[in-house]
C-alpha cells in the first residue's frame, strides 16, 4: 500500500507550507507506508483579495497534479489498495481520480480534509457562489468520491449535514483531528517571550472577519496596541515573533470551521477571546468566550461593547491570572483538534 498526499498549494503565510515539509514525514512514522507528494509545482504567493488562495493559480496547480495521477495510472503505477489522501477536500480532480480507478477496475480507498465550502453562507465561496446550482452539484459529487470524508470538529459537520441533508452518506463521515502535531516544537522558540500590551487580529481581512469591530475597539482602548497581522505583511517567522509578544488575539468571527491562528496564540502563552459560536464554542474553555450576540453584527456589538471592553481591559491586566488557565486550553485542542492520531488510525484502516 501507498499513500499519495494530492497536496493544497503552499503559502508561505499559511499552515499550508508546514503541511508541505511535516505531512509526509508524520504520515510515514505513524502508518508505516510508503508516501507519496504529489504536487502541482509553483505556488502562486499572492492570494485572492480576503480567500485563502489564489483561485486562478489554484486550479493551474490542481490540473498539474491531475496530469501526474492521470500518468501514473497510464503506466500501472496506482495498485489495488493504494490510498489518496487530499488535504483539501474541495478538489474537483477528485472526481476524475475516482473515473480513473473505477473504469480501470483499480481498488482504491480516497480521503478529503474539508476545510471550508459554499455550502457555508458567511466563507468567501458561499457568498460569491454559494447560491449557485453547479458548486452544490460539484460540492455533493466531491463527497461522494471519498471513502473519507474528514472533518475536524462537531461544527463543522453538522452544518455540512444540514446543507446536503438529501445527498449525504454520513457513515463516509469521520471527526478527526488535523495532523499538527508539530506546532508545539516549532514555536517553543517562542514561548516565553517578553509579553506587551498587545492585541492581535490575525484573520483574513473579510467580511465574515468582522474587522470593523477590531478597529472600533482600537479607538475605545487607545492604551493597548491594536495589530492587524495581514495589513503588515509579515513573514511567518514575524508573525510568530508579533504572536509571542502579544497577550491577546481576538476574534469576532462568522465564520470559523476550526481556527489555527488562536492554537498557535495559545502555544505561546497568548490569550484567546472568541466568540461563544461556530468551531469555538467546542474548542474553547468558558473563560475564553464571551457570549456570541456582543459581536452578531456591528450593531449589536456596539448596542453592547461596554461588556466587551470590560472582558478585554480585565484579560489584559489581569494577564498572569488568565495564564494560568491555559494550560487546560491547551491540552483540549492539542489532545483532539490538532492531533492526527485519529487520521492515521483510518488510514491503517483500523
Amino acid at each position: 500500500m501507498t499513500i499519495y498526499i494530492v497536496d493544497i498549494e503552499a503559502v508561505d503565510t499559511r499552515y499550508t507550507k508546514q503541511w508541505k515539509e511535516h505531512l509526509p514525514k508524520q504520515l510515514m512514522k505513524s502508518t508505516n507506508k510508503d508516501v507519496v507528494t504529489i504536487s502541482g509545482g509553483e505556488t502562486p504567493q499572492a492570494t485572492t483579495p480576503g480567500a485563502f488562495l489564489n483561485f486562478g493559480g489554484t486550479n493551474v496547480y490542481k490540473s498539474k497534479q491531475l496530469e501526474q495521477i492521470g500518468e501514473m495510472f497510464c503506466a500501472g503505477k496506482i495498485k489495488n489498495g493504494d490510498y489518496f489522501l487530499y488535504t483539501d477536500a474541495w478538489n474537483p480532480t477528485v472526481i476524475q481520480l475516482r473515473y480513473m480507478a473505477e473504469l480501470l477496475g483499480v481498488n482504491i480507498r480516497i480521503g478529503g480534509l474539508w476545510h471550508a465550502g459554499s455550502y457555508d453562507q458567511h466563507d468567501f465561496l458561499g457568498r460569491i457562489i454559494g447560491q449557485k446550482p453547479w458548486v452544490r452539484h460539484a460540492e455533493q459529487s466531491m463527497f461522494a468520491c471519498f471513502n473519507d470524508n474528514f472533518f475536524a470538529t462537531q461544527f463543522h459537520i453538522e452544518m455540512f449535514t444540514r446543507v446536503f441533508k438529501n445527498y449525504t452518506d454520513n457513515s463516509t463521515i469521520k471527526k478527526v483531528g488535523w495532523p499538527m502535531e508539530y506546532l508545539e516544537s516549532d514555536l517553543l522558540s517562542y514561548k516565553n517571550m517578553e509579553k506587551k500590551n498587545i492585541i492581535l487580529f490575525p484573520h483574513r481581512i473579510a467580511p465574515e472577519k468582522q474587522l470593523d469591530i477590531f478597529l472600533d475597539l482600537k479607538q475605545e482602548l487607545p492604551k493597548y496596541e491594536f495589530i492587524v497581522c495581514q495589513e503588515k505583511q509579515l513573514s511567518k517567522n514575524e508573525y510568530h515573533n508579533l504572536l509571542g509578544e502579544a497577550k491577546l488575539v481576538f476574534s469576532a468571527n462568522l465564520q470559523e470551521t476550526l481556527g489555527i491562528s488562536w492554537y498557535e496564540g495559545v502555544l505561546v502563552d497568548t490569550l484567546p477571546l472568541v466568540p461563544d459560536r461556530l468551531s469555538y464554542t467546542e474548542m474553547a474553555v468558558e473563560d475564553f468566550k464571551y457570549p456570541s450576540n456582543l459581536t452578531r453584527n456591528f450593531t449589536t456589538y456596539k448596542a453592547n461593547k461596554q461588556q466587551l471592553i470590560d472582558k478585554i481591559v480585565d484579560m489584559m491586566e489581569n494577564y498572569k491570572d488568565y495564564k494560568r488557565l491555559l494550560h487546560k486550553q491547551k491540552f483540549r485542542l492539542s489532545s483532539t483538534f490538532f492531533s492526527g492520531e485519529a487520521l492515521y488510525k483510518e488510514l491503517r484502516n483500523e
